[in-house]
């Protein structure tokens, strides 16, 4: 965690709170015991106000692994802003709205695509997409090789907790 990210978190809990649970970056090996894992929402909300911080700092928004597992990797993420349009071909994304609202467009075609990595498309914007409005509670899936794009209309903000799920051919 670098200087500016301490800082901010020591503005976000008191001196007599521990600090967040350790969540970020960790990735179960092959011989850890399967445990079953759980993050209240008072203490995705609490990450997220530590992301609203960091999105305000820098480009709009935030967003951070909370654990990677064989599988699929969880994540939280925070925007204020309009995301990109991405093109995952090995990974479904499953979006649970924690807070917040934005639309997203899925389907259609990525244009000005550029491939960022293997597999991973990005591109300005979706066009031809279906549009469907998310809200604190819903629940949306996007299957491996679906454009996909988050809309962030106004001063409205979009947080959800993410789960990537590999897609084996």
């Amino acid at each position: 965690m670098g200087d500016y990210s301490r800082e901010i978190l020591r503005e976000l809990l008191p001196v007599e709170k521990e600090g967040p649970p350790r969540t970020a970056k960790h990735k179960a090996r092959k011989d850890e015991p399967l445990i079953a894992e759980h993050w209240t929402h008072a203490v995705l909300l609490e990450r997220a106000a530590y992301l609203r911080k960091l999105a305000r700092a820098g480009d709009g928004q935030a967003s951070e692994t909370l654990k990677e597992f064989p599988q699929h990797a969880t994540m939280l993420s925070f925007r204020a802003r309009d995301g990109v349009a991405e093109l995952h071909e090995n990974f479904a994304d499953l979006f649970v709205v924690l807070d917040g609202r934005a639309t997203l467009v899925t389907g259609g075609t990525v244009m000005a695509a550029e491939t960022i990595g293997p597999g991973e498309i990005r591109g300005a914007s979706i066009e031809g997409g279906a549009r469907k409005e998310l809200r604190a509670g819903d629940v949306a899936h996007v299957p491996a090789g679906v454009p996909h794009q988050m809309l962030v209309s106004g001063d409205k903000t979009f947080t959800a907790f993410v789960v990537k799920i590999e897609q084996r051919p």
